[in-house]
């Protein structure tokens, strides 16, 4: 399964504000759904569900940290899957993400913490003349407010563009496999 760096797609509502962010990366994997039965929610689920087990020490590593300097912070649990009766609705949460948008083939979450903003978006592009060729994005932006959010995030980025990938992977086989 290959999973590819790509441009922030113009699809994606976050596209709108590129120009107002700090960092931004996307990667996007081919998700087959023959069937038509993926929704929106199921990739939030998805998503809820695949964080990689080293990806999970290292944000209770992260939490432990950053509680130090007071920054929002959400427990390893409440990261690992949502509950079953989760909508995926604006203003709804789960541990540390809030969803802050969600349409037909889009949800955005993230938080607002003062040294910084950050937005996941998960976007699943379903191609309407080819079932094999849909594609699922992850992009995240990030917005600094200080020089504390340059210094949060510079230690956090090359981790991130190893575990985003490895979700993205994740969440394709728990999609395909129906879990």
């Amino acid at each position: 399964m290959n999973i590819n760096k790509i441009e922030l797609p113009e699809k994606s509502v976050l596209s709108k504000e590129k120009e107002n962010f700090d960092y931004i990366d996307s990667f996007e994997g081919k998700l087959a759904d023959t069937d038509r039965t993926i929704n929106i929610s199921d990739v939030g689920k998805a998503f809820f569900a695949s964080s990689p087990k080293w990806g999970k020490k290292m944000f209770a590593f992260r939490n432990k940290v950053v509680s130090l300097f007071g920054l929002k912070t959400g427990t390893e649990k409440d990261t690992v899957k949502a509950p079953e009766n989760f909508t995926y609705e604006v203003g709804e949460r789960v541990g540390l993400f809030k969803i802050f948008g969600k349409t037909s083939n889009e949800i955005v979450l993230g938080e607002d913490d003062k040294h910084l903003d950050f937005r996941v978006s998960l976007l699943f592009d379903k191609n309407i003349d080819q079932k094999e060729a849909n594609f699922l994005t992850i992009s995240t932006t990030v917005k600094y407010h200080n020089w504390l959010g340059i210094l949060y995030f510079l230690p956090v980025r090359p981790f991130h563009k190893l575990i985003v990938p490895a979700m993205l992977k994740n969440m394709i086989v728990h999609l395909e496999s129906g879990k």
